[in-house]
């Protein structure tokens, strides 16, 4: 792979994702347009990628979801997700 955040066309959901976005009130749906459509993407470590996407959550807060994938495997996998208010944080 050349492109350390590669589009990702398919991916393994892992437990511990599904633990998160059930906890966190997300759905599958939320997470798969976050990697189809998400605005940013840039590496964590090697291997790991987190992909942002600007979202507004069911109470009506506008911020970013975050999804963090092991691209160095095949499929890749999402390993945790999650939405966070803090732009300035996290939107470089």
């Amino acid at each position: 792979m050349n492109d350390p955040c590669p589009s990702l066309d398919h991916y393994t959901v892992t437990d511990h994702a599904r633990d998160q976005l059930a906890r966190r009130g997300l759905s599958e749906a939320d997470l798969q347009q976050a990697l189809a459509g998400h605005v940013r993407s840039e590496p964590v470590r090697t291997g790991r990628c987190v992909y942002q996407l600007m979202f507004t959550n069911v109470s009506g807060t506008a911020g970013l979801l975050r999804v963090f994938v092991d691209v160095d495997r095949e499929p890749p996998e999402v390993v945790t997700v999650y939405f966070t208010s803090k732009l300035t944080k996290y939107w470089r």
